[in-house]
């Protein structure tokens, strides 16, 4: 058995009393010390913390440059822990992601590769991920091997670690910083790099500036996500005395995200604000019923279009009024509190604008003077060896003898400066020296070289010695940085709300019951305007396509369309587009296909609109096949119901809704024929009827048009084609003729002609008789001008046509439902001045 030593006894009893309080003071300062300068607040100078500028700097070091391959992050973090920051891998890995997040930096210094995180997530596991310097590092790192910046022992005290990097664009401001420490925090948000660099440059030439005077070319935080930042107040608080807020709000706008509803479409949204936080606030507030009126939401953020949040608003709801409340109630508008905090000389300041510009400017300065003094001092070390080298080729037979005649190097060296009065590094220089280089080529070389160092070293003295010329080259090496980084500004500064602002605070959440109007091109296009006034009207060009019909009604009211099929729908206004009204005509590129917001059957057309009231006179409807028929509105409590039996093969070509039994009901036919009569002629039928006679038609001819004709001055355009080509691609010849030139004739006659064929024409492509003046569209919905087409007689043959044609619209195509005690006459219709052209 193994003795035990003996035990000391003074070991044992060795305690030392301590104060607790004066303990924890200490180790408290210690740690709030470590926090404070080696973790969370940035240096001025450079704008990185600790880990940050320790990264860069391996990086660097290890040659993970723009030019090269990705390493594995991992190994860059092993790197850095090994050799410099004797702290955890997460910590590291997480400044390393941060540094090349283009949401979080406004110019990343990392560029990686994989999953580095979103908004809403965390980064890939260091294993998974790869990455390399971005060449904004390089800037960042550049000259660090001229003696710009001092060294400290790393924390083991076997290698060395720069304590601030050159900085070769003010990082501080550009990227900006967040860190929390012991005591004190700092929150400097991203600026735009040019923006910084022209306030530094008037800084360099005017170093009284004051804070005003550089928030001329610094008016506020660029932020890498964009958006919006309202009032400016906050930020002039911060850049005066370091602390301040201001607002920042997510970019939107108002779309049509379907045929039926608008919607909010979130583009950008406040800094470091994801979309799925976003999202989750608003199904909280829907689901909490705080806010009502949102349809659906879904996040369509991708690669190519980047982020777009689409929020649909139900019908009936103001989107601006909706976009308000969002703003209130979720982190579609944030607050960001500047604390310009950073470390100045080693001690934390709070800096205001001017401030951090100072510091960072005599960085520069301070680094511009070393790297040049250093530059200076090769410069003149290498004269000095081209300067002795020349001295030696003069004898060059000399200096071989020597050498040749000494017994070792040393002997050689001691020869060589007695006989040409060299120092010891020149002799050794030529000593040095290989064989090919003493040639006369070499001698010239050596002749430029010594020419081209005397001006370099002239010009370099002149930067030391002249304080105006380093400013001037800081000035010329920011404006390049400026070339080469700078991006345009991101963040929009808004002084105020605005009068967009104002107006959607002050506008109510649900659209209100007002006038509107419902127009149907001739594309097939459905939309409404929000307006009591008559629709404007033009005799010239239309914006887009030419409106067929139209009717007024109210916003939350019900209008109906009369069908090809021989149906009338029920539909609401609300589930319109509503149109934005020009100063000549409302433009329906902004409607929907009437498609895709009125259920229709296979192959089945809209032809008209119509109101649905007690104040409905009734319709008349003309078919393919001849028939006419006169209908009274019978109102069902259906979506949709049939208003005229059509036989098989047989459809609806025409459909109107008539204000009283006067004006004259048209037909045209494909073989030329034009019939008209008064409506009154036509006894009205029951829902179920068949209709009547309307027009006898040729062999082989169908109707193309069927109307009604106002009183009044009135037109008729026909079209007239072999009627081979495909549909709409046959521009044709068109003739435009007074309507008073067709007599009428009796009901379910042949008419008269009303266009002569010409050789090769067989048909009437399109057709239409209306007020005047008519007005055409292409098939494209493009307007076609209808100037060029002279007037003719009523059998006489057409002028044709640029393009084809899509549709024909005229006057007398609004309705407006009359009041429910007017009188007969006024019931007839709808003022003069909005009984006009629509387009």
């Amino acid at each position: 058995m193994v003795a035990k030593p003996p035990v000391d006894d003074e070991v044992i009893e060795r305690i030392t009393d301590i104060d607790v309080t004066e303990e924890m003071e200490t180790s408290f300062l210690e740690y709030a010390y470590s926090v404070i300068y080696a973790r969370a607040i940035p240096d001025a100078r450079d704008g990185l913390k600790p880990v940050q500028r320790r990264i860069l700097y391996s990086m660097d070091e290890m040659g993970i440059r723009p030019d090269r391959s990705h390493v594995k992050c991992a190994r860059v973090v092993g790197d850095v822990m090994g050799k410099l920051h004797p702290h955890g891998d997460t910590a590291i890995y997480d400044a390393l992601v941060r540094m090349g997040q283009s949401w979080a930096m406004r110019l990343p210094v990392v560029d990686g590769h994989g999953n580095f995180g979103s908004l809403d997530a965390g980064p890939a596991a260091m294993r998974y991920t790869e990455c390399r310097m971005a060449t904004a590092a390089t800037a960042m790192t550049g000259e660090i091997d001229q003696d710009t910046v001092d060294f400290k022992p790393n924390y083991d005290g076997k290698l060395t670690e720069p304590v601030v990097l050159p900085a070769a664009f003010p990082n501080l401001l550009v990227n900006g910083s967040t860190g929390i420490a012991v005591g004190m925090a700092t929150n400097i948000p991203p600026h735009n790099l040019v923006e910084v660099v022209q306030a530094l440059k008037h800084l360099l030439t005017h170093p009284d500036a004051s804070v005003e005077d550089l928030m001329r070319f610094v008016p506020g935080p660029d932020l890498p996500t964009g958006g919006k930042i309202v009032g400016l107040d906050g930020i002039a608080d911060a850049y005066a005395g370091g602390r301040g807020t201001f607002k920042i709000r997510a970019t939107a706008r108002i779309e049509q995200t379907s045929p039926r509803r608008k919607g909010i479409v979130i583009t950008e949204l406040p800094y470091m604000v994801g979309p799925e936080r976003v999202m989750e606030q608003v199904s909280a507030l829907v689901r909490n019923k705080k806010i009502t009126g949102i349809a659906d939401m879904k996040d369509l953020t991708d690669l190519t279009n980047g982020l777009r949040l689409v929020i649909e608003v139900k019908n009936g709801i103001n989107p601006d009024a909706m976009l308000e409340q969002l703003y209130k109630a979720t982190k579609l508008e944030d607050s960001f509190g500047i604390n310009m905090v950073a470390l100045v000389d080693g001690q934390p300041q709070t800096l205001s604008l001017r401030d951090a510009l100072v510091v960072y400017a005599d960085h520069r300065l301070d680094v511009t003077l070393r790297r040049t003094r250093y530059q200076h001092t090769k410069a003149a070390e290498r004269l000095h060896l081209v300067q002795g080298l020349l001295l030696a080729i003069v004898d060059i037979d000399d200096v071989i003898a020597i050498i040749r005649g000494s017994d070792d190097a040393a002997a050689a060296r001691t020869k060589l400066m007695e006989v040409f009065d060299l120092d010891e590094v020149q002799a050794n220089y030529i000593l040095d020296l290989q064989l090919r280089r003493l040639t006369k080529f070499s001698r010239l070389e050596l002749e430029k070289e010594r020419e081209e160092l005397e001006q370099r070293l002239a010009d370099l003295s002149q930067i030391i010695d002249s304080d105006d010329e380093l400013r001037a080259l800081v000035a010329r090496e920011l404006d390049e940085v400026a070339r080469q980084f700078g991006t345009p500004r991101r963040t929009v500064l808004l002084a105020g709300g605005g009068a967009a602002v104002t107006a959607a605070k002050a506008a109510p959440l649900e659209i209100a019951d007002d006038p509107c109007w419902v127009m149907l091109s001739s594309t097939g296009l459905l939309a409404r305007a929000d307006t009591a006034e008559p629709l404007p009207t033009t005799g010239r060009r239309a914006q887009h396509d030419v409106v067929i019909s139209s009717i007024r009604t109210t916003a939350r009211g019900e209008y109906g369309v009369l069908t090809s099929h021989g149906r009338v729908i029920r539909a609401q206004a609300i589930d319109l587009p509503s149109i934005a009204l020009t100063a000549e005509a409302p433009n329906l590129q902004g409607g929907s296909l009437a498609g895709e917001l009125i259920d229709l059957d296979k192959g089945e057309r809209i032809l008209a609109l119509t109101t649905l009231g007690e104040e409905t006179f009734g319709w008349a409807f003309g078919t393919r096949r001849g028939v006419v028929k006169r209908t009274n509105p019978d109102l069902l409590a259906k979506d949709s119901w049939e208003v005229i039996r059509l036989e098989d093969g047989d459809e609806v070509v025409g459909a109107v809704e008539l204000a009283d039994d006067r004006g004259e009901l048209c037909f045209i036919s494909s073989d030329a024929h034009l019939l008209h009569y008064p409506a009154s002629a036509v006894r009205p039928q029951g829902r179920s009827g068949g209709g009547m006679a309307g027009i006898k038609l040729g062999a082989g001819a169908s109707v193309v048009f069927f109307g009604l004709v106002p009183e009044g001055d009135a037109q008729v355009v026909t079209v007239s084609g072999s009627g081979s080509g495909l549909p709409g691609t046959e521009a044709g010849l068109a003739k435009v003729t007074p309507f008073s030139e067709y007599p009428g004739k009796g009901r379910a006659t042949g008419g008269v002609r009303c266009h002569r064929f010409l050789k090769g024409e067989t048909t009437l492509l399109s057709a239409h008789a209306g007020a005047t003046p008519v007005i055409a569209a292409a098939p494209s919905g493009a307007p076609l001008e209808l100037t060029s087409v002279h007037e003719g007689r009523r059998d006489g043959s057409g002028t044709p046509l640029t393009q084809p044609l899509g549709g024909l619209a005229s006057r007398g195509s609004a309705q407006e439902p009359a009041p429910a005690d007017a009188s007969a006459d006024d019931a007839a219709g709808a003022p003069d001045d909005a009984d006009d052209t629509l387009f």
